[in-house]
């Protein structure tokens, strides 16, 4: 794997709209579909767009996810489904507005014959090797339910 790779968005906002939709722009990531992103509802942005805050607890549970089914394949670990239901608290920390914890809730459902003490290790290493969370600097906690298809 190379040492180092660019990503690139492209954001667009122009002046004139009012209300919640005044923070309101479009997010484009080339050859996919924009985003419509807004401030969060808490700061007077438009509820019904996607929000950074938002998108940065997306992108750890996301990335969470792929890396521990990465790691699931490559060890033989039959993973059925994984769910997540993230948190993310924003918070006044050392003077300044900012994430300050992120809350990890996968659910892993696996094959009957999935050893599940195998499944929890990988959760650990899975986060160890997070892009995003070894990118951020709040804590990132864990906290996993793995089950056994009967």
């Amino acid at each position: 794997m190379a040492n180092s790779h660019e990503f690139r968005a492209e954001l667009v906002w122009e002046k004139g709209a009012e209300g919640e939709q005044r923070s309101n722009h479009t997010v484009r990531l080339e050859g996919r579909p924009d985003l419509e992103v807004s401030a969060a509802p808490q700061y007077k942005g438009d509820p019904s767009c996607h929000n950074p805050e938002e998108l940065l607890l997306a992108s750890v549970a996301s990335c969470q996810m792929l890396t521990y089914l990465a790691m699931a394949q490559h060890g033989g670990l039959d993973v059925l489904a994984y769910e997540d239901r993230a948190t993310a608290t924003l918070a006044i920390a050392d003077r300044r507005m900012r994430i300050t914890s992120v809350t990890l809730r996968p659910r892993i459902r696996l094959s009957a014959d999935a050893d599940p003490e195998k499944a929890r290790r990988l959760v650990d290493r899975a986060h160890q090797g997070c892009f995003v969370a070894n990118s951020v600097s709040c804590d990132v906690v864990i906290d996993p339910d793995i089950a056994v298809d009967a």
